[in-house]
């Protein structure tokens, strides 16, 4: 355990969290909605730094970033917990735990062994990913610095409901991030989700102004947030912050209390596809079928610049970041000495 970051003391002896838009007060001996911050003795504490419930060594493209080191290696770690509670998620063995039970989950380990580790593999970056990095912040940004101090970049895997607090403190470390974007409507958020829509669209916002770079990514929902007039809100929300930002459409295949639903129809995905363009967005992929829509085209004259296959690098056709057939600059995070 260690002391936890972002707070503040309200009347009454409880405290208000500052980490993720839930922004929860939280009783003494109280936990806030992600269950892994309690009170004790006035003192808020995070109840899983160093204490690690997954790790390994993943693709880039996994995460999916397909701007940024095409074909390098993440390291990738998770500890328990997560703010939302959504219906359909993958991950929810370690996102979602039963509570009471989060502090006793995952092995210690210390944010100079990670990026070790990570060096040792050979890889580019580390990605805290699989359940929410908003929730180990603290333990994201030890491991982070540490990982600056050594060379490597770090990325997140977020459902961007972290507060300006809370990016504004790990913007400084933090060189690219995936956003999920579940829907363009709010109730979709309230009913399946359990958060809002407003905060997410404001990180995606603030992520663009610090420099960091951005990718976003939708899972389509048969029945729920397929329609073409959903997906094209959803596009539309991310054209208007930039065309520039990578829109990954992914697919959804059964999970924690969607079991019931079909996995999504690729044609559905190949419509999102199109109606991502038509709005305007330059970059848009398919996800979770390999084989449709990875390529990377450069919309200036529609060569191939980056040819993929899954989570592998087929070709990679730029040069210095741009097309190699008409010079157009293609947006992205193409070597470890680019920045903002």
């Amino acid at each position: 355990m260690a002391e936890a970051i972002l707070y503040q003391r309200v009347p009454g002896g409880a405290v208000r969290c500052a980490l993720c838009a839930h922004r929860c007060v939280i009783a003494e001996g109280g936990r806030g909605r992600c269950g892994v911050r309690t009170l004790r003795g006035g003192v808020l504490e995070t109840l899983t730094y160093g204490r690690v419930v997954a790790s390994g060594v993943d693709p880039i493209e996994k995460k999916p970033l397909f701007h940024f080191l095409p074909g390098s290696s993440s390291f990738s770690v998770a500890t328990v917990g997560c703010n939302f509670s959504c219906a359909n998620c993958q991950n929810h063995e370690i996102a979602q735990p039963s509570r009471g039970i989060q502090e006793e989950l995952g092995e210690p380990i210390a944010p100079t062994e990670i990026v070790d580790a990570a060096r040792r593999a050979g890889c580019a970056s580390i990605a805290y990913t699989y359940t929410e990095p908003t929730v180990f912040l603290e333990f994201a940004l030890d491991t982070s610095r540490e990982g600056c101090r050594q060379g490597l970049l770090n990325v997140f895997v977020s459902n961007g409901f972290m507060t300006r607090e809370a990016l504004d403190a790990i913007a400084p470390t933090l060189d690219g991030i995936n956003i999920d974007l579940k829907a363009a409507r709010p109730s979709f958020y309230r009913d399946v989700v359990g958060g809002v829509l407003r905060p997410v669209l404001r990180s995606i916002e603030r992520c663009v102004e610090h420099g960091i770079w951005v990718e976003v990514t939708t899972l389509v929902i048969p029945g729920m947030n397929d329609s073409e007039r959903e997906l094209r809100r959803t596009a539309r929300r991310i054209a208007r912050i930039s065309p520039d930002i990578p829109w990954h459409i992914s697919r959804f295949f059964p999970a924690h209390r969607l079991r019931h639903l079909p996995a999504t129809p690729i044609e559905t995905l190949r419509r999102a596809a199109d109606l991502g363009r038509e709005v305007g967005l330059r970059y848009v992929y398919v996800g979770n079928v390999p084989g449709e829509g990875e390529d990377t085209r450069c919309p200036a004259c529609g060569e191939i610049v980056i040819r993929r296959h899954g989570y592998c690098v087929i070709r990679n056709a730029l040069q210095g970041g741009c097309c190699a057939v008409c010079g157009h600059a293609i947006p992205g995070r193409w070597a470890s000495s680019d920045g903002p």
